[in-house]
């Protein structure tokens, strides 16, 4: 790795892609790595994924630091966390923090998951969703990793909160005071120009202060950290044939997929089918058509009864639906594959074959678009969006801005 990459250590597949497209926003060269072959260049921004959002904590502060030493000699870290910070993120940020402080000795954490864009927030150390506390939302039931706490020093015991007033230069002094005693270092951001100033801190303190976020944070630190606007290009997506994988169990991607059967009625709805075989499935399902679907939607079925835990029915419907959507893809031949839910999203790719995905830009706020690299769909656009983004209509209006997607920059490989 160069000293001009930046490494995304990110806890799902769909969280890396929403914050590393901000660095190719900002013109760097944007790559999600899917395998063990990280990609390499000047001015690079490569994303890897630990999948330790649902792991218990020991085992995902152990995944966390070994991606962070698989990356050695990248010039700068970000720790990309869940923006309603569901999951083992303590854990994360420990175990980023020991791998980083094997080159940086006094190195420490500042958090700050604001992604105002999408309605996440700080203020006064309490995390807000739209407004409301964190656990009294679509977060605190999450059925895989709820949250139960809305103050990020509860969510990250021994954290110390430091205020964000004044100039950068002033919240750089208090952030370095703190992180001389404490790990991890909590502060605020209600709007972008609370997480500008926060960004122009961090870069003030170079590699001590790990900066850990979603995508807000991230976007505000691309252009400070370099960048450059050499070699884009402003290429043009048409997709006229889609295939959506659903594998999300979050309430809210469940209720986008019923919207977009109800806005567009002609979309063909596949879903697992236990003792049947994959290959078999879709070829019954792709030849019961007339005409070939527009649009394909495979997805798990609804959650019915507490057949294990909320873990253990993710981790079951990622598996299931690989097989089926990569039997789909081979009959369908998609132009572009939209993937909803990072833990389906990590297994369809993986199935796939795919190495990586080259990162173009966004087709909505916190839905990037790239181009899968390696195996048989080499090329195809793919979409990723986390399941609990969104609204109801998020879907839909991914699918119609696709149909005519002109994406105003794209990094050459």
């Amino acid at each position: 790795m160069s000293e001009h990459t930046v490494c995304v250590v990110a806890d799902d597949l769909t969280g890396a892609g929403d914050c590393v497209v901000q660095f190719a926003h900002a013109g760097w060269t944007s790559h999600l790595a899917l395998g063990p072959a990280l990609p390499t260049g000047e001015r690079a921004a490569v994303a890897v994924v630990t999948d330790a959002r649902a792991l218990a904590d020991a085992a995902a502060a152990a995944a966390t630091g070994a991606a962070v030493r698989a990356l050695a000699g990248a010039g700068r870290l970000y720790v990309k966390i869940d923006s309603t910070l569901r999951g083992s993120v303590a854990a994360q940020v420990s175990g980023a923090l020991t791998a980083w402080r094997e080159r940086v000795p006094g190195a420490f954490a500042v958090v700050c998951p604001s992604y105002p864009t999408l309605g996440r927030t700080v203020r006064d150390g309490v995390l807000l969703v739209d407004g409301v506390p964190v656990a009294a939302t679509v977060a605190g039931r999450d059925p895989v990793t709820p949250v139960r706490a809305s103050e990020l020093t509860a969510l990250l015991p021994g954290a110390v909160r430091v205020s964000s007033d004044g100039d950068a230069a002033a919240l750089a002094g208090r952030l370095a005071e703190a992180g001389a005693d404490a790990d991890t270092v909590v502060v605020d951001a209600a709007d972008d120009a609370g997480l500008e100033r926060l960004a122009d801190a961090v870069v003030l303190l170079g590699a001590h202060a790990v900066p850990v976020g979603s995508a807000g944070l991230a976007a505000a630190l691309a252009p400070r950290w370099g960048g450059s606007h050499a070699g884009l290009a402003p290429p043009r997506v048409t997709a006229e044939r889609t295939l959506v994988v659903l594998s999300s169990l979050n309430e809210v991607s469940r209720g986008q997929a019923h919207e977009l059967l109800t806005a567009e009625p002609g979309t063909l709805l596949i879903t697992p089918e236990a003792g049947t075989g994959p290959d078999e499935q879709a070829a019954r399902a792709l030849g019961a058509v007339a005409a070939a679907p527009a649009t394909v939607l495979v997805r798990t079925p609804e959650p019915s009864g507490p057949a294990g835990t909320g873990r253990e029915r993710a981790a079951h419907a990622a598996g299931a639906l690989a097989d089926l959507v990569a039997a789909v893809t081979e009959r369908m031949r998609p132009d572009a594959v939209v993937l909803i839910g990072g833990d389906g999203a990590r297994a369809v790719l993986a199935r796939l074959g795919a190495r990586s995905v080259r990162v173009a830009g966004s087709v909505a706020e916190g839905v990037p678009l790239g181009h899968l690299e390696g195996g048989p769909a080499h090329d195809t656009v793919v979409v990723t969006k986390a399941g609990g983004f969104g609204t109801r209509r998020t879907v839909v209006d991914v699918l119609e801005s696709l149909r005519s997607y002109s994406s105003h920059q794209e990094v050459n490989p």
